[in-house]
Order: C-alpha cells, then sequence, then structure tokens
C-alpha cells in the first residue's frame, strides 16, 4: 500500500522522518510517498483531503477533524517554544492593534496564539514563515509572528521581541504549547493508522538514538545551514510529547479547541 505523507523541510520534522522516509525501517509494505511543504501549504491541503498523512498546526487540525485523526506520535508541543511577536523597535502593547502583522498562514497556530493573546490586532499580511524577519526590516510589516528557526537568527538581524506567544499561553492555561501534530485520513483502515503511527514512533527512537549526530537528510533540507541552530530547533520542537502525546499532550490540545469553540 502507497501513501502520501506530508511534513516540512525544518530540522524537527525531517529528524523525525528520516528513517522511515529513507528506508530504515521495516514498514511490513508499506511505501511513503513524502512531499515536503511549508506547513501553511500542508494546512491549506488538508482541507482538501490531499495527503493521507500530514503534518498540521493544531490550529488546522482542529478544523479537519471531519477528514483526518490525530496520531500520538510526531506532535510538536512543549513549553518555552512558542512563536514570538517581533518588531524594529519596541511598542507598547497597546500599540500592536494598530500595526500591520506578518504572519505565516492564516490557518497556523502562530496565528491562533496571536489572535488569542490580540484580538484586536487584525491588520495582518500573510506570508512564508522564512519571509518575516526580512519582511519587518525592510517595514513591509510592523511586526511579526516567527516560527522555526527564526527564533534564533532575529536578533542577530537587529530586531527585538515584542511578545513571546507561548508564554502568553502558558501563564494563561498552565499548559504545555500545542503547535503542530501528525494527522492521518480517517480513510484510511485503523490497522494502518496504528502500523502508520507506531512507525513514527520507531523512526523518533532511532534519531534520538544518533543524536547529537545530525544525518544528511536533515542539513540537506534544513533552511538555516549552521549545526547549532539546526540542534537548538531540533532540541526546542522535538521531545517526550514527540514520542507520545500523553494525558498532559491530549488536555493541552483540548484547551486550545475550547478556546476556538
Amino acid at each position: 500500500m502507497e501513501l502520501t505523507l506530508g511534513f516540512s523541510p525544518c530540522p524537527n520534522d525531517t529528524f523525525i522522518f528520516d528513517a522511515l522516509v529513507n528506508h530504515q525501517l521495516n514498514t511490513n509494505g508499506l511505501q511513503f510517498n513524502t512531499r515536503l511543504e511549508d506547513v501553511e501549504t500542508l494546512n491549506q491541503w488538508a482541507m482538501q483531503g490531499k495527503l493521507h498523512i500530514t503534518k498540521l498546526s493544531f490550529a488546522a487540525g482542529l478544523k479537519v477533524a471531519d477528514k483526518y485523526r490525530l496520531l500520538n506520535s510526531g506532535s510538536a508541543l512543549g513549553r518555552g517554544c512558542g512563536p514570538l511577536l517581533i518588531a524594529r523597535e519596541p511598542v507598547a502593547a497597546g500599540r500592536v492593534k494598530d500595526l500591520t502583522i506578518a504572519i505565516p498562514g492564516e490557518n497556523t497556530t502562530a496565528n491562533l496564539l496571536f489572535s488569542i493573546a490580540y484580538p484586536d490586532a487584525v491588520h495582518k499580511k500573510i506570508m512564508l514563515f522564512s519571509d518575516i524577519e526580512n519582511a519587518v526590516l525592510s517595514g513591509e510589516a510592523d511586526a511579526g509572528v516567527i516560527i522555526h528557526e527564526n527564533r534564533f537568527t532575529y536578533q542577530q538581524k537587529g530586531l527585538v521581541k515584542l511578545a513571546d506567544l507561548g508564554e502568553f499561553w502558558e501563564n494563561k492555561t498552565g499548559q504545555p504549547i500545542p503547535l503542530g501534530g501528525i494527522f492521518i485520513r480517517k480513510d484510511v483502515p485503523e490497522e494502518i493508522q496504528q502500523q502508520v503511527d507506531a512507525l513514527i514512533h520507531s523512526s523518533l527512537q532511532q534519531a534520538f538514538a544518533a543524536y547529537p549526530v545530525l544525518s544528511p537528510y536533515v542539513k540537506a533540507h534544513a533552511q538555516e545551514m549552521d549545526e547549532q541552530v539546526m540542534r537548538q530547533h531540533i532540541d526546542l520542537y522535538v521531545n517526550q510529547f514527540s514520542l507520545d502525546l500523553g494525558e498532559e499532550g491530549r488536555t493541552a490540545i483540548e484547551k486550545l479547541k475550547s478556546m476556538v469553540a
């Protein structure tokens, strides 16, 4: 059986899926046709049910619950790992609503967390996550919500943090930050769903066993080629929740769901 599988080229996802997609595991006949795309592209595809298995922002996952179910392994969820609101210079919190904010996609959890923190800020400009820093630097946007490896590079470019949206979430809810997860289409047979979940778990276990060595696959797809940044990225977004959501992880996701109901 061939299954389409989509995830981002960011180090956390390529780290998780490396062993699976590069034939280092016994898949018992399952074949994976992989698509590496920006998470907002994957979010949009999920609205159409395009892929069998896909990484999604949890904000998008809530919107496609009729088509997809969340797998137990592969999620990005934790503490101290949320998106940041950045600008060229400090801005009072009360003025954020008047700014043009660059966001990394309408369906991203980053946009959802920003909307929870700043419900009156409606002047948004959607763009690819990796373009946001430069858009703020050039004045194309007054501020931006950054994710992924940009958390580690914005200060080097002279930008300043206005707010840590993950910290806002944690203070408000007491829960870890649910960023994204791996979802599988509900029309995939239940037995195959369970097999895929177990394979992702095994793939990540194999990656952890070799870490901190970075595989050529991770290096080849990383936007930020500095290995220290790749490891910072993996350390921030890949953890015990990625192996097993557990009760705490699922509670956090339910809390997010309740806040957008």
